[in-house]
């Protein structure tokens, strides 16, 4: 088995359940897969940017230079997924005070909810 088949397949694997997560009725289950998927990515453009051997991390003469975009790319997505995420729970926690249900439609699945005040003279 080589190494490109296993992160392939640690890539995909971790994208599937992200896309799980992701579609579930609830909002904590939302935010992991959200942050599955960036993992995923990261790990995506990480493994494109390829294993360099024997190559300068800053120029040289007439040497092999790594190339340092892709290490460049992942640190940003780190940092603003760190940011979003923090966002995102947060945007969690209000929605689940405000409506108090964790629900992604904010409505618990089985309850009948009134209808809203603009919706009321509607027939």
């Amino acid at each position: 088995m080589s190494l490109e088949f296993l992160i392939a397949s640690g890539i995909g694997v971790v994208t599937a359940s992200a896309i799980y997560l992701i579609l579930r009725g609830r909002t904590w289950p939302v935010v992991l897969g959200l942050s599955l998927l960036g993992y995923a990515v990261n790990v995506f453009i990480f493994a494109m940017g390829r294993l360099w051997q024997d190559a300068a991390p800053i120029l040289a003469q007439g040497a092999r230079v790594a190339d340092p975009l892709p290490q460049a790319l992942v640190l940003t997505a780190i940092v603003i997924g760190f940011a979003t995420t923090g966002f995102v729970v947060e945007l969690a926690l209000r929605t689940r005070h405000d409506t108090g249900t964790d629900h992604v439609d904010g409505h618990e699945p089985g309850q009948h909810h009134a209808a809203a005040p603009h919706e009321e003279g509607r027939a």
